[in-house]
């Protein structure tokens, strides 16, 4: 296949990603409207309720759903499942394309649009990995719906034709650092969705009917949040202040830069940090722990994207602009400069 084949694949097969993506969304919101259950249904478990016989389900259908309501939501989220299975694997196919289009080939990580697109990727990925060890069927049209947004921007806005690294890019630390990077990124964003709805859930309560009866109790949604940024935390250790410092002294002859992007890869392992710390001696779990985590996610996205556009003296700025963008062609295998430079 030429290059042009290959790039046109890429496209392609990121649009099928994103139908496939967006019909797992759908399937996922059918199912959680399903969970609804008849007024009847709701009255007496109301009034089951009000004389202390009403009992709580934290997962599957509501108590009080006919068996078909039950097998229908059963179906849709198993569906559901299997769409996003489909969408992952299409979204494979275009980072292999992306890749493959280039000359010489490379892999699909040389500007913001790829950088996003694998992002998602990952996201999917652990989602995907973990569904079941940390029964995340709850979280389908979260995931879902954040990828099929993800992938809008990438593709509106963000979009450019592929291009040759650039020489500060162009080195096997790339792969190492990038994708210990990104996969500690899509862990982080299971965890901060985890925490997100842990303030959800402690602020809607405990119910028997609608989607919120999908969400796990609080305690759940609190061990899993703790579990996934712990597996997190040190992927992302070894991306920010291990792999990241070598490949800056490869590119730039200095490991450490004060760069912005640098600085908030440190502010970002700073929080978690904090998170892990009070979790395992404070005591700290809960809503506050919810909240350090939710800040973590927080300056890990800006650090993604915000610093792209809002910085104007970082070295990483050819990540968001074009290939010929003056930003890149002075970040080309130039040494950073000094601080009084600055």
């Amino acid at each position: 296949m030429t290059d042009t084949a290959w790039e046109t694949l890429s496209n392609q097969a990121i649009g099928v990603a994103g139908i496939f993506y967006f019909l797992a969304l759908m399937v996922h919101l059918a199912e959680w409207a399903s969970l609804r259950a008849p007024r009847s249904v709701r009255e007496a478990a109301t009034t089951e309720s009000s004389t202390g016989g009403g009992v709580a389900t934290a997962t599957g259908p509501p108590a009080g759903l006919d068996e078909a309501r039950s097998q229908r939501v059963d179906f849709l989220g198993r569906l559901g499942v299997v769409l996003t299975i489909i969408a992952c694997a299409g979204h494979f196919v275009s980072l292999v394309g992306r890749g493959m289009a280039a000359d010489p080939n490379r892999v699909p990580w040389g500007n913001m649009y790829e950088f996003t697109v694998s992002g998602s990727f990952f996201v999917v990925l652990m989602y995907l990995a973990l569904y079941r060890k940390y029964a995340l069927a709850w979280m389908a049209p979260i995931v879902t719906g954040f990828v099929v947004t993800v992938l809008m921007v990438a593709v509106i806005w963000l979009h450019s034709e592929v291009a040759p690294l650039t020489e500060a890019l162009d080195s096997y630390w790339l792969v190492i650092h990038v994708i210990s990077a990104v996969i500690a990124t899509g862990a982080f964003t299971l965890g901060g969705i985890a925490s997100i709805m842990y303030l959800v859930k402690m602020r809607v309560g405990e119910t028997t009917t609608g989607p919120m009866s999908r969400v796990p109790s609080l305690a759940v949604l609190d061990r899993t949040a703790y579990r996934v940024h712990a597996f997190a935390f040190p992927v992302w250790t070894f991306a920010v202040l291990i792999t990241g410092p070598i490949w800056a002294h490869e590119a730039w002859s200095r490991y450490w830069n004060w760069d912005p992007k640098e600085v908030w890869a440190f502010i970002t392992w700073v929080v978690y940090a904090a998170y892990l710390h009070a979790r395992a001696t404070a005591g700290w779990k809960g809503r506050n722990a919810a909240i350090l985590a939710i800040i973590g996610l927080a300056t890990l996205w800006f650090n993604f994207i915000g610093i792209n556009y809002f910085s104007t003296s970082s070295q990483h700025s050819y990540a968001g602009a074009a290939p010929e963008a003056p930003a890149v062609v002075e970040a080309r295998g130039a040494p950073a400069p000094s601080l009084e430079t600055r």
